[in-house]
């Protein structure tokens, strides 16, 4: 009878044990914070700050449009059961403003990582004034300031690991500064007369102002508008006039605007190629290499300036 109650004692404190583990501070099971970030450049920089610390999960995969991202009501539960919501603000995710809104009001840690961006910094719709560009990850001092405010926002969602969080940051900041470089390298290799980037959608404008090109989109900031045949005639008639080597397609747009824009440009007797395609509102796929912002940066350096040299 003593060996059973012995027994029964400690298959209730090996119960009591397994429990408790890991579930206080409403961390995750496995110990860390969940985070839920919308894009994969949104995702990519909480894991680069949170490190190991965190259990961070995207929406969106590779390839998504956040423009035209409807979030599905498996997406909206994890958003719910998460510890923190990171996103990118400026309207990027434009059909999740009012569930943003519901998360805030529930008083749960949400977090918009172009928040703490000097608005003198922000370009302008052409075509709605007053509404800022979201495409910020283009210029890579922008993207440094959103980098300060996911550390802040880790900070105070794990305030144990504040230390680590700093470190991540400085080493990233670092990384950032590295990238920076490499991409003023490559742009020396293209002439002046040559820097003019066309591509789907106008994504491209905060890299323009940063790196010294012209930027043409063919759509607006936002894909949910659509390209009409006056856009496309001045735009071919732009291209020939200034004898644009290569326009380019975009991993989250459709390429057949691009195509007809090709078709467009060879109607009027000249030829332009497509030099590639460029990440605009994602990363790449896992083993591309472009899986990570530094990579989709890096990847989109390599091609305009390969295709326009």
């Amino acid at each position: 009878m003593k060996r059973i109650l012995i027994l029964m004692m400690i298959i209730s404190m090996s119960a009591v044990v397994v429990t408790g583990c890991g579930n206080s501070n409403n961390a995750a099971n496995d110990g860390r914070y969940k985070v839920v970030a919308t894009t994969t450049l949104v995702a990519d920089l909480v894991k680069s700050i949170g490190g190991e610390y965190v259990n961070v999960q995207g929406l969106m995969g590779p390839g998504v449009d956040p423009h035209l991202y409807k979030a599905s009501a498996g997406d909206v539960k994890l958003m719910q059961n998460a510890d923190m919501v990171v996103y990118n603000g400026l309207h990027l995710e434009g059909k999740m403003g009012d569930i943003f809104e519901n998360i805030e009001s529930s008083k749960k840690m949400i977090l918009a990582v172009s928040k703490d961006i000097d608005e003198s910094n922000f370009i302008d719709f052409v075509t709605n004034p007053g509404s800022s560009d979201p495409h910020i990850w283009f210029d890579v001092k922008l993207w440094k300031e959103a980098a300060k405010t996911v550390a802040e926002g880790l900070k105070k969602l794990d305030g144990e690991h504040a230390s680590e969080f700093d470190a991540n940051l400085e080493k990233y900041l670092g990384e950032l500064d590295e990238l920076e470089e490499y991409i003023h390298q490559r742009i020396l290799e293209v002439p002046q007369e040559n820097r003019v980037l066309i591509t789907a959608h106008d994504a491209f404008n905060y890299f323009g102002n940063a790196y010294g090109f012209e930027v043409k989109g063919l759509q607006g900031i936002s894909t949910a508008s659509e390209a009409g045949t006056s856009d496309v005639s001045q735009l071919a008639k732009f291209i020939v006039e200034r004898r644009i080597k290569a326009i380019f397609v975009e991993s989250s747009v459709p390429r057949k605007s691009i195509e007809a824009l090709q078709e467009a440009v060879k109607a009027q007797g000249f030829q332009v190629e497509i030099g590639g395609e460029l990440y605009s509102d994602s990363t790449g796929d896992a083993g591309t290499g472009a899986e990570t912002y530094i990579g989709t940066f890096k990847a989109n350096i390599d091609t305009i300036v390969d295709a326009l040299k």
